[in-house]
Order: structure tokens, then sequence, then C-alpha cells
């Protein structure tokens, strides 16, 4: 019985270190996508929505958006795709205000694709891949926050496209509401990992 007992304990340690483990290497992955910038040439930038305010893009969208431009203007892709639906109430979507902001500073709007029906990062990217698939794109590199760039670019590697992380400068995480932020992005990658970041929405919502 103390055999039985002693084997149990050092098997749950075991997997509690092999989690925490797990977790710590997910935590460093997620950082490291966040700090570092894909250079080569790709097929397409798609830039991950964020609120805006009739008609105007955020802050937080506002940088993602210069930080594509600035990457198509450097050629490191000829198309940008943008993402994101409307709340209740809202006149205009997330992809539409990205758009317009685009062709305000001379991106034609032949180098745009739109999705603008998603309300979550997995329901963008998945109505944004036949989009990006009729445009013959394979390779991507995803702009989005240092903390959220990762999980998008990982949710389109499962839809199978070649995918790279630009993250953009939109701030250091602050405050505990970031910090949760935070850490539910580590969680969700962790998991979406195992369990794939489709499954994880139809879990989670």
């Amino acid at each position: 019985m103390r055999a039985f007992v002693r084997s149990a304990i050092v098997l749950t340690l075991g997997v509690c270190l092999a989690l925490v483990s797990y977790v710590g290497i997910a935590a460093v992955s997620l950082t490291w996508a966040g700090t570092h910038q894909y250079a080569k040439t790709v097929d397409a930038i798609v830039v991950m929505g964020a609120a805006q305010y009739d008609g105007a893009p955020s802050p937080l969208l506002a940088s993602r958006l210069q930080q594509a431009l600035d990457l198509w203007k450097q050629k490191q892709a000829p198309v940008i795709a943008v993402t994101g639906g409307k709340r209740p109430g809202d006149r205009f979507t997330e992809g539409d205000t990205s758009r317009r902001w685009l062709t305000d500073r001379g991106v034609p709007v032949a180098d745009i694709v739109v999705e603008s029906a998603g309300s979550s990062t997995w329901e963008s990217i998945e109505n944004l891949a036949p989009l990006l698939n009729e445009a013959d794109v394979d390779s991507v590199v995803v702009v989005s926050s240092s903390w959220h760039v990762q999980r998008a670019a990982l949710s389109l590697e499962e839809l199978g496209f070649r995918s790279h992380s630009s993250a953009s400068p939109d701030g250091v995480l602050s405050g505990s509401s970031e910090k949760s932020k935070l850490i539910r992005e580590i969680a969700g990658v962790s998991l979406g990992r195992i369990i794939g970041f489709g499954t994880l929405f139809d879990i989670t919502g």
C-alpha cells in the first residue's frame, strides 16, 4: 500500500512538474514572438482587428495598421488583409475602418483583403482563410499586439498557412487588467497547441 501511495505521489508530482514546465515554455515562446519581427518576404500581411470608434481606429488598432503599412511600404508583402466585425449599434466594422485608414494613406483598394464579420480571433481568421486562399496566399506575417500575435499566427497555421509574426509597438503591458490578459493568452496558447485553436473556440466561445 505504501509503495502504491508513493508511486501515486511521484506520478502526480511528475505530471505537475511537466505541466508547469510546458506552460513556462509556452510563456517564453509567446514572449519571444511578441518581441521579434519576421523580416522575410511573404504573400500577405494580416492585421488583427481592434476597437474602432465610429469609423476611426482606436489607438490600439491604429498602431497595428501603422505597423502593417510600414511593412507594406518595405515590400514585405503585396497584400494587406484586415479583420474584424462590429459591435451592436456600431455603424462601421473594424475591417472596413482599417481598409479606409489604409487607402487614405496610399494603399490601393486592390491590395487590401477585408474580413468584416468576425467577433473573435478565431472567427476572424476562419472567415479570412477562404479569402486568402482565393488570393493565392500561402505565407503570411501577422500583425497584432505583442501579447496576442502568437495566438493569431498559430491559428492561421492551423488553417494551413505558413504563418509568422510581427508585433506592433502598441505599448508595454501594465496594470492588473493587462497582466490578466497576458495570463489568459498564455493559457490559451498552451491549451490551443494541444487541442487546436478551433476546438478551443468551440469550448470557450
